[in-house]
């Protein structure tokens, strides 16, 4: 048996069981809802039209979700004029499930398909529960070895290698010595003379390496003394 409704100025043709994707209706998921825009009913070759409803016939359904549709983009141009307007549109959406189609004034018998639903989800959560429970506690317990192992190893890193605790290299200067691959302490510490040359005319320093004692800093540094003073440079 099927049915023509309408609702929200549009016409569905439902029938038992089916999911209808209409306008949103008021109400929550699980709440039985009626459509009395009946336009016709049918059953195989058996059909009545309404004139413009069928008297006395009724499709119930119930609320399975509300939700939202995709959004659409909504882009409104005029040539030469400057004129550009873009707005986006979500149309709010109900999902019904069709219980009963209904003739001759017959009353909807009531929340008949919801019953089944909670059932399945109460039994479905001790299930769903006892897994998890008994796979995380040995998770858990062999994870607080791994912890311990960290913390043991954390004090060999005393020394910090930041070429910024070198004087006058901040974030700036930091930037591009990284890009011409020069990230360690220990790198500037192994330096050679050419080295100093190539890094010297690369950024224009006119010497300042030498001046600075960048290779002295860095080794001074990598042994776990501090960083020399301004007025020590």
């Amino acid at each position: 048996m099927f049915a023509v409704i309408k609702t929200g100025g549009k016409q569905y043709k439902v029938a038992a069981n089916d999911l209808v994707r209409v306008e949103k209706l008021a109400g929550e998921a699980g709440d039985v809802i009626t459509f009395e825009n009946v336009l016709m009913v049918g059953a195989d070759a058996d059909v009545t039209l309404g004139a413009p409803l069928v008297d006395g016939a009724l499709v119930a359904g119930e609320v399975v979700e509300q939700f939202r549709d995709k959004k659409v983009i909504v882009f409104k141009k005029k040539r030469r004029q400057g004129y550009r307007r873009k707005n986006g549109h979500r149309q709010e959406l109900t999902l019904v499930r069709i219980t009963e189609i209904l003739t001759g004034g017959a009353k909807p018998s009531g929340k008949k398909a919801a019953a089944p639903k909670k059932a399945a989800k109460a039994e479905a959560k001790p299930a769903a529960d006892a897994k998890p429970a008994a796979d995380a506690k040995p998770a858990k317990a062999e994870a607080k070895p791994a912890k311990a192992e960290k913390t043991e190893a954390a004090p060999a890193a005393d020394i910090k290698d930041d070429i910024k605790l070198i004087g006058g290299v901040g974030p700036a200067l930091e930037k591009k010595l990284n890009a011409m691959g020069i990230t360690s302490l220990k790198q500037i510490a192994e330096w050679t003379a050419d080295d100093i040359v190539k890094v010297d005319e690369e950024l224009s320093f006119k010497g300042r390496i030498e001046r600075d004692d960048w290779i002295g800093q860095a080794k001074d540094l990598l042994a776990g003394k501090g960083p020399r003073a301004k007025a020590d440079q």
